[in-house]
């Protein structure tokens, strides 16, 4: 069994999209790699200003903080920092990048495997580092994530393709989504690649979608062009599935847009 360390930037996770990320599944995410977890950290900002005088704020800042704690995470909490800029402007810092990322480096001695749940570019330098020393480096993340960053790490999860990270964001229709791997812009159809379960294998590929079957956000309808252009853009979709005699179809199919929910 490889021997794994998780490393989460909280406020880059909730940020671009990750509120409400399930910790105990991002430890079953590292288990399904055939690994076991002996680090688990989270870096998370702590404003004591705003604590200290809005007690039901820190109320759920607590709750919050000591759900991950009941994980099994260490908690890494950086001050937030308010500065005022000569024009008078409030500038507030709670950036715990180099924390993270010296921890990572430290620790990895006794690592085999480490995931970064992060989608900030600034560690595309830490991914190299840890490569370079033999680790393999996956990344957990949301919206806004570094290209560079996808590119660099052995393998990148989409928090809003696997089951179960976030809490309940799929209502309870339990509506499946996935991302068109082949297409044929002419017919216009493809098929759908769907996170089936945590491991990297997990997937099935054989979704059909009929570009009839698919709306835009605002449900209009979607041309040859702009379907195509779905799979070069590695857009998520949304959509149920029903059976068409000897394949799956989907159905009331459409654009994610994970900043609608």
């Amino acid at each position: 069994m490889l021997k794994a360390g998780i490393f989460l930037d909280m406020e880059n996770l909730n940020r671009c999209g990750g509120h409400g990320i399930q910790f105990r599944q991002i430890k079953a995410l590292v288990e399904a790699q055939q690994a076991v977890v002996v680090r688990a950290n989270a870096y998370m900002a702590v404003d004591r200003e705003r604590e200290n005088m809005d007690p039901e704020y820190r109320q759920k800042r607590e709750v919050y903080r000591n759900r991950a704690r009941r994980e099994g995470y260490h908690l890494i909490l950086k001050e937030v920092r308010r500065y005022r800029t000569t024009e008078g402007e409030t500038i507030v810092k709670a950036d715990a990048d180099l924390e993270l990322a010296i921890d990572a480096l430290l620790q990895a001695d006794n690592l085999d495997y480490v995931l970064l749940g992060t989608g900030d570019g600034d560690f595309v330098r830490l991914v190299r580092a840890l490569q370079n020393r033999g680790k393999r480096v996956d990344l957990l993340s949301f919206m806004n994530t570094s290209t560079q960053l996808r590119q660099e790490v052995d393998y990148h999860f989409s928090g809003y393709l696997v089951p179960d990270i976030l809490f309940s964001d799929r209502g309870p229709t339990q509506r499946l989504r996935g991302i068109l791997h082949a297409v044929n812009e002419e017919k216009g159809y493809g098929f759908l690649t769907v996170q089936t379960g945590l491991a990297i294998d997990s997937i099935r590929e054989d979704i059909f979608l009929h570009i009839t079957d698919l709306r835009t956000v605002r449900g209009g309808v979607v041309s040859n062009a702009d379907f195509a252009h779905l799979k070069v853009r590695e857009t998520i979709i949304e959509f149920e599935v029903e059976d068409d005699g000897d394949r799956k179809k989907a159905v009331n199919a459409v654009e994610f847009r994970p900043e609608l929910l």
